[in-house]
């Protein structure tokens, strides 16, 4: 059973803009602390930005300043707008859903490229 649909992904010169986003069950976007993780060629997957269920967010020194999480609850849908884009932020990009007691979910991931 998918619990997780990300889309947004593709390609984009450095400088540019992408918006991710990540449909998630209504149990699961209530309950759990949702975020994105990426992982490039060669490395291990690292965090880049993270949402609790009482909107606290957390960043990666890396994209702080440039890159924003949301949650929208309308729509179950955690987004991640990604601006001022480097060719270091190449990477596929998964959602993830937390929960302490319960675990863990991730999405199939959706590439992003960034070119120089």
């Amino acid at each position: 059973q998918v619990q997780l649909v990300e889309s947004g992904g593709g390609l984009v010169q450095a400088g540019g803009s992408l918006r991710l986003s990540c449909a998630a069950s209504e149990y699961i976007f209530r309950m759990y602390a949702m975020g994105w993780f990426r992982q490039a060629p060669g490395k291990q997957r690292e965090l880049v930005a993270t949402i609790t269920t009482a909107d606290r967010t957390n960043y990666a020194d890396s994209v702080k300043g440039r890159f924003t999480i949301s949650r929208d609850n309308a729509k179950n849908t955690v987004n991640l707008q990604m601006n001022s884009l480097k060719p270091e932020d190449t990477a596929v990009y998964y959602c993830n859903a937390h929960h302490p007691y319960h675990g863990d979910y991730w999405g199939q991931g959706t590439q992003v490229t960034v070119s120089s």
